[in-house]
């Protein structure tokens, strides 16, 4: 997942503002074709428990997205998982689609039974093609993988 957190974010659809949030993390989920109800157990988790936005006394990296009453929006992004083959893009590492959606909606699930107000996680449409516009807050974005890379787990 890459996660960015946002002053603001929308999900556009043929003309329509299908989704939006305020503050809050925005996310692009890509699902590999080696993805599992595991892996999206563990990101969803993950997802909501690191803290990317500021304590109340000011200092950065204190708190997460629901101690700070924020907001989440899930974006299907396949793009992710791609390999180039010469000038030509390649995305046979990701998920086939119809797996792909399914596992998708799971995450899509789990991370709302992990919100303290599920009604505060809002999605894209999966498979369509989307404008996401967003203020980037910071600017923040990271990548999150699974399984966490062990130059980013703590010793």
């Amino acid at each position: 997942c890459v996660v960015q957190r946002v002053k603001s974010a929308s999900v556009t659809v043929d003309g329509h503002v299908i989704s939006r949030i305020g503050h809050g993390l925005c996310v692009l989920v890509g699902l590999s074709a080696e993805d599992t109800a595991e892996c999206a157990d563990w990101m969803a988790k993950k997802l909501l428990s690191v803290k990317f936005f500021a304590g109340e006394d000011g200092k950065h990296w204190k708190r997460n997205v629901k101690e700070v009453g924020g907001e989440v929006l899930l974006v299907s992004q396949f793009t992710l998982y791609f390999r180039t083959k010469g000038a030509n893009l390649d995305f046979s590492r990701s998920m086939p689609p119809d797996a792909a959606r399914q596992c998708y909606q799971e995450f899509v699930s789990k991370v709302r039974d992990e919100m303290a107000d599920p009604d505060k996680v809002k999605d894209g449409q999966f498979g369509a093609l989307m404008d996401v516009e967003l203020v980037n807050d910071g600017p923040v974005t990271v990548q999150i993988e699974y399984p966490e890379p062990p130059s980013q787990k703590k010793s």
